[in-house]
């Protein structure tokens, strides 16, 4: 079975503005991708089917909803001819509503690999507006590279050259609801700018990174909190951790991550977390892309 590595994304910053006459929020988000994350493999079948296991598959099922079948089923209308059936498999790494992208790239990682696997004829912009259309991350989240998105996540641009970041995410086993994290931000009216903020060509070191992405935020944070008070008890751990130089939450919340200046530092941060809660799901990756 061919597989690949659907990685875990971090929004570096996320800025959200208010919503239009539609009801979506315009947006603007660095976003980068980690070393680890949910794996998705293909291979020959009787029909198109799923199967879904790892250490979070009881947090979701086989259906029709799955993102990895929508995907498969996306890939083979775009293909416009037929193809051969296949078996799909799902090793779910990633907690569930954490705020790390994993259904969108684990759509991701299902397009890539079943193009390759079943060498079908779709140029890049097609794979493109396939992934887009599966929701707002899924054009970013389908190469894992670092990306600048912005309108609804479907407008794409280059990160600045970034080094590659050690990190630890921490996620404190609760899922967030996306829609009822919005809906808190909308009742509290909190919104920011969603101008593209001025960004270096190139930042050299983590501690650079750290300090520029310290003047922005992620304004899902607040209302991530106030849904889950246990994420900002994560939040709160991590910001008092000497190792940590910036700590934010992750998307619409779930799981926080902090920055660290290397490995070294990072792998002591990680292990005094694992002893302060063990409860908690806690990983040290790097950040960066594209890793498979």
């Amino acid at each position: 079975m061919a597989s690949r590595l659907a990685p875990a994304k971090v929004n570096l910053f996320l800025h959200v503005g208010a919503p239009d006459a539609t009801g979506y929020h315009p947006l603007c988000s660095l976003m980068t991708f980690a070393d680890f994350g949910d794996r998705v493999g293909v291979a020959g079948g009787d029909a198109l089917d799923l199967v879904v296991d790892g250490p979070f598959a009881a947090g979701l099922s086989a259906s029709d909803d799955n993102l990895v079948l929508r995907a498969a089923r996306a890939l083979i209308a775009e293909a416009r001819r037929p193809v051969e059936p296949v078996a799909l498999r799902l090793e779910k790494r990633l907690p569930v509503a954490s705020g790390l992208g994993g259904g969108s790239s684990d759509a991701g990682a299902t397009l890539r690999l079943m193009r390759e696997a079943l060498q079908l004829p779709i140029d890049d912009g097609r794979l493109e507006a396939v992934a887009a259309s599966l929701g707002a991350d899924g054009a970013a989240c389908l190469w894992g590279r670092p990306v600048l998105a912005e309108g609804y996540g479907e407008i794409l641009s280059p990160a600045p050259d970034l080094p590659v970041l050690d990190a630890v995410l921490v996620n404190p086993g609760v899922p967030v609801s996306t829609p009822q994290v919005y809906r808190t931000l909308d009742a509290t009216a909190a919104f920011g700018s969603v101008a593209r903020p001025a960004m270096p060509e190139a930042l050299e070191t983590p501690q650079e990174a750290a300090a520029w992405l310290s003047t922005l935020r992620n304004d899902l944070e607040a209302p991530a909190v106030a849904v889950a008070p246990e994420v900002g008890a994560v939040l709160e751990t991590l910001r008092g951790e000497p190792e940590a130089l910036l700590a934010r939450v992750s998307g619409s919340g779930g799981t926080c991550f902090a920055l660290c200046a290397s490995d070294i530092e990072a792998e002591g941060l990680a292990e005094r977390i694992e002893a302060i809660a063990p409860r908690w799901w806690v990983k040290r990756c790097r950040l960066g892309g594209p890793w498979d």
